[in-house]
Protein backbone atom coordinates (compact mmCIF):
# COMPACT_ATOMS: atom_id res chain seq x y z
CA UNK A 1 0.00 0.00 0.00
CA UNK A 2 1.26 3.55 -0.96
CA UNK A 3 2.10 6.02 1.62
CA UNK A 4 -0.67 8.80 2.10
CA UNK A 5 0.18 12.08 0.98
CA UNK A 6 -2.07 13.56 3.31
CA UNK A 7 -1.41 15.18 6.31
CA UNK A 8 -1.22 13.63 9.33
CA UNK A 9 -4.57 13.62 11.35
CA UNK A 10 -4.08 17.00 14.23
CA UNK A 11 -6.63 14.77 16.16
CA UNK A 12 -4.37 11.43 16.57
CA UNK A 13 -1.91 12.27 19.78
CA UNK A 14 0.35 9.52 19.59
CA UNK A 15 2.84 11.88 16.46
CA UNK A 16 3.02 14.62 19.10
CA UNK A 17 4.01 12.39 21.89
CA UNK A 18 6.68 10.56 19.83
CA UNK A 19 7.95 13.58 18.47
CA UNK A 20 8.42 14.83 21.79
CA UNK A 21 10.01 11.52 22.66
CA UNK A 22 12.53 11.84 19.85
CA UNK A 23 14.23 14.79 21.52
CA UNK A 24 17.48 14.63 22.45
CA UNK A 25 18.40 13.23 25.13
CA UNK A 26 14.64 13.22 26.04
CA UNK A 27 14.03 9.50 27.19
CA UNK A 28 17.49 9.14 28.81
CA UNK A 29 16.53 12.40 31.28
CA UNK A 30 12.85 10.57 31.72
CA UNK A 31 14.36 7.33 32.10
CA UNK A 32 16.91 8.24 34.90
CA UNK A 33 14.01 10.32 36.73
CA UNK A 34 11.64 7.76 36.62
CA UNK A 35 14.99 4.98 37.80
CA UNK A 36 15.75 7.19 40.74
CA UNK A 37 12.85 9.64 41.43
CA UNK A 38 13.74 13.39 41.85
CA UNK A 39 17.16 14.51 41.23
CA UNK A 40 19.33 17.10 41.73
CA UNK A 41 20.09 18.88 38.38
CA UNK A 42 24.42 18.07 38.72
CA UNK A 43 23.78 14.33 40.05
CA UNK A 44 21.29 14.12 36.70
CA UNK A 45 23.81 15.51 34.49
CA UNK A 46 26.55 12.78 35.92
CA UNK A 47 24.50 9.96 35.22
CA UNK A 48 23.59 11.15 31.92
CA UNK A 49 27.38 11.38 30.97
CA UNK A 50 28.35 13.28 27.58
CA UNK A 51 25.30 15.88 27.60
CA UNK A 52 26.12 19.57 27.44
CA UNK A 53 24.78 21.90 29.78
CA UNK A 54 23.27 23.77 27.59
CA UNK A 55 21.72 20.90 26.11
CA UNK A 56 20.37 19.56 29.57
CA UNK A 57 18.83 22.87 30.00
CA UNK A 58 16.74 23.39 27.57
CA UNK A 59 15.41 19.68 27.15
CA UNK A 60 14.77 20.33 30.82
CA UNK A 61 12.77 23.36 30.28
CA UNK A 62 10.96 21.80 27.30
CA UNK A 63 10.50 18.80 29.08
CA UNK A 64 8.72 21.29 31.90
CA UNK A 65 7.31 23.39 29.51
CA UNK A 66 5.11 20.53 28.42
CA UNK A 67 4.40 19.20 32.16
CA UNK A 68 6.51 16.25 32.00
CA UNK A 69 8.75 17.35 34.64
CA UNK A 70 8.64 19.02 37.34
CA UNK A 71 11.61 21.95 38.76
CA UNK A 72 11.86 22.14 42.41
CA UNK A 73 13.97 25.24 43.31
CA UNK A 74 15.31 25.95 47.00
CA UNK A 75 16.87 29.12 47.63
CA UNK A 76 19.92 27.60 49.34
CA UNK A 77 23.50 28.88 48.81
CA UNK A 78 24.43 27.29 46.31
CA UNK A 79 20.76 27.10 44.93
CA UNK A 80 19.10 23.95 44.58
CA UNK A 81 17.50 22.90 41.80
CA UNK A 82 15.86 19.08 41.57
CA UNK A 83 13.49 17.54 38.71
CA UNK A 84 10.97 14.98 39.00
CA UNK A 85 8.38 13.27 37.01
CA UNK A 86 4.99 14.66 36.96
CA UNK A 87 1.82 12.19 37.41
CA UNK A 88 1.40 12.16 33.83
CA UNK A 89 4.89 11.33 32.78
CA UNK A 90 4.51 8.52 35.91
CA UNK A 91 2.18 6.76 33.13
CA UNK A 92 5.93 6.16 30.72
CA UNK A 93 7.79 4.62 32.85
CA UNK A 94 7.09 0.94 32.50
CA UNK A 95 7.33 1.71 28.76
CA UNK A 96 10.62 3.47 28.50
CA UNK A 97 11.87 0.68 30.84
CA UNK A 98 10.57 -1.71 27.92
CA UNK A 99 12.36 0.44 25.25
CA UNK A 100 15.81 0.23 27.28
CA UNK A 101 15.35 -3.61 27.55
CA UNK A 102 15.12 -3.99 24.07
CA UNK A 103 17.85 -1.61 23.30
CA UNK A 104 19.74 -3.18 25.76
CA UNK A 105 18.86 -6.74 23.89
CA UNK A 106 19.16 -5.41 20.35
CA UNK A 107 22.47 -3.05 20.78
CA UNK A 108 23.62 -3.98 24.03
CA UNK A 109 23.67 -0.30 25.60
CA UNK A 110 21.32 1.15 28.42
CA UNK A 111 19.36 4.21 28.43
CA UNK A 112 20.87 4.28 31.89
CA UNK A 113 24.44 4.88 31.46
CA UNK A 114 25.82 3.86 34.77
Amino acid sequence: MPASKEPPDSRDPLPKLLRLLSGAWTLRVLFQLYDHGPTRYGELKRRLGPVSTKTLTIRLRELEGEGLVLRHYEPTVPPQVTYSLTPKTQDLGPAIVELQQVATKWYGESLGNE
